[in-house]
């Protein structure tokens, strides 16, 4: 057993993961530099933001809506912690949901921003359980030799533990952990459900630009759980 070295909440050998797997979906995405503004135009740049949030969050509640009652976070910075606030927002209206938090080691979040750090010192007083893929305490990511694979580790992990993923994938991010993630899990027939930023800019477009009518269609978007690639 370790600890947090972000929030001292104990950290658990990742090799200790006993997941019901059926009900078990891991979320994998990008940071927020891969979300561009509607348009090009820095003044929807918010909305986009939100736009783009808002729909993760919804493909969260289609998993739910479906049976899923387990999610994976890897509590990168962007759309792992979001989706992570999410989950324990949820958790309180509906109990059975759980939030795992997975890190590819123990100092994974040395560097950072402090808006994030909050962020995942938040999430990790509110998960139901912590795992570390690598229980080196002193290990850290390199692109080259140890270390290098840090991060595919924890990447395979995620999926290896679950039956489907939930992906905010743009097209053309083949070297990306996101895609790393998606096409491990493509070979290995789990269940996907992604969505890209040219999804949400079709929503945009569809209800225009005020943040009100986003969200509500979203909200009536079909739940792509119904029809897995």
């Amino acid at each position: 057993m370790f600890n947090s070295l972000i929030s001292g909440e104990p950290v658990s050998p990742a090799s200790e993961f006993r997941p019901d797997r059926p009900r078990t979906v891991c979320i994998t995405g990008h940071r927020e530099k891969s979300i561009l503004p509607f348009s090009g135009d820095p003044q929807f740049r918010e909305l986009t933001f939100t736009a783009a949030r808002l729909m993760l969050c919804q493909y969260i509640n289609m998993a739910i809506d479906r049976g899923f009652t387990d999610f994976i976070s890897g509590l990168a910075t962007g759309a792992d912690l979001w989706a992570a606030q999410y989950i324990l927002k949820k958790k309180k209206t509906v109990p059975s949901v759980n939030l795992i938090g997975v890190m590819p080691y123990l100092r994974h979040a040395e560097r950072f921003p402090a808006y994030w750090l909050e962020v995942l010192e938040e999430v990790e007083h509110g998960a139901d359980m912590l795992y570390t893929v690598s229980t080196d305490p002193d290990i850290i990511y390199a692109k080259k030799g140890e270390g290098s694979s840090l991060y595919r580790d924890r990447n395979y992990f995620m999926v290896d533990k679950s039956s489907a993923v939930i992906a905010f994938l743009n097209s053309g991010s083949f070297a990306s952990g996101t895609a790393q993630t998606v096409n491990y899990a493509y070979r290995n027939g789990k269940q996907i459900c992604r969505f890209s930023m040219e999804n949400v800019y079709e929503v945009i477009e569809r209800a225009g630009t005020d943040p009100k009518q986003v969200a509500r269609e979203i909200s009536f978007l079909p739940n792509v759980f119904d029809n897995i690639e």
